[in-house]
């Protein structure tokens, strides 16, 4: 089934998703925004500031809103949290915007949730669990009880996400991954795309395709030493389109900068090695 902006999906009693009316190169069809709840309605990730979009959200609630959750402080993620809270009341919870670019510093959450920090209403229970990687201060949410995992972009379904250091780290994404491997979920809730009902299988896909990328990184090195990211691009991406090279190149950047904290690779004067 197709997402189309505007779109709403009751995926189980008391669980609904709105898409965003965004769609782009980056974000696929759009934003999933999430409603939990039917007598109080908690909203995970609502999105980018569109004025239409807030409305939508609170029009399909059929409840108070009174609390707000995001999953990380991107611009399709989380800017229209400010919007919304001003027009219900509601509280707020994450964790702080970090510095630097594509981040939503208007996000200044009333609650900031450490990991395994459990919110919880008369209807449901959900368990904040860090995933740094794509951002520094993601989280996913663990619906317990039916064992769903909400992943904002950690996860998502139809395509990998872009690793940008500085704030975004291939090692931190990788760690995550295998966290969530360990753990029991029965359905990842992405912040694009389908539910995924098979989550391990999805995320060993995710864990192997980034370190089948990263060992064509080590071949690209071995057969190119002394290259800048950027000439390593298309040796690396050679099944990527040239049209997102200079985004795939901040993912190649995060693979280099892995291999260099495992001591596999040094940069010099903007030029990669291999170290041995």
């Amino acid at each position: 089934m197709s997402l189309e902006v505007g779109q709403i999906t009751e995926l189980a009693p008391g669980v609904r998703r709105l898409l965003a009316p965004n769609p782009s190169r980056m974000t696929g069809p759009g934003t999933n925004t999430y409603l939990l709840g039917s007598k109080e309605i908690a909203v995970i990730d609502p999105g980018p500031a569109m004025p239409q979009h807030v409305a939508a959200i609170q029009e399909l609630a059929d409840g108070p809103i009174k609390w707000i959750l995001v999953t990380h402080t991107h611009p399709d993620h989380s800017p229209a949290a400010a919007l919304l809270a001003e027009a219900t009341g509601a509280e707020q919870f994450g964790r702080m915007a970090p510095q630097g670019r594509h981040q939503d510093q208007t996000f200044n959450p009333d609650h900031i949730l450490a990991d395994g920090g459990i919110f919880e209403t008369g209807e449901f229970r959900l368990q904040a669990i860090r995933t740094p990687g794509h951002a520094s201060n993601h989280l996913c949410y663990l619906y317990e009880g039916r064992n769903w995992l909400f992943t904002g972009d950690h996860i998502i379904n139809g395509s990998t996400v872009v690793i940008d250091p500085p704030d975004g780290s291939m090692g931190d994404y990788l760690r995550s991954l295998e966290r969530l491997k360990s753990m029991s979920i029965d359905a990842i809730l992405p912040g694009h795309g389908e539910v995924m009902d098979q989550p391990q299988e999805a995320i060993d896909w995710l864990i192997n395709h980034r370190l089948e990328r990263e060992a064509k990184v080590i071949g690209a090195l071995e057969n190119q030493p002394d290259s800048t990211s950027r000439e390593l691009v298309p040796l690396v991406y050679q099944d990527v389109d040239e049209k997102l090279h200079d985004l795939a190149e901040h993912s190649l950047l995060a693979h280099l900068i892995r291999l260099e904290e495992e001591l596999q690779a040094r940069m010099e004067h903007g030029r990669w090695r291999l170290t041995k």
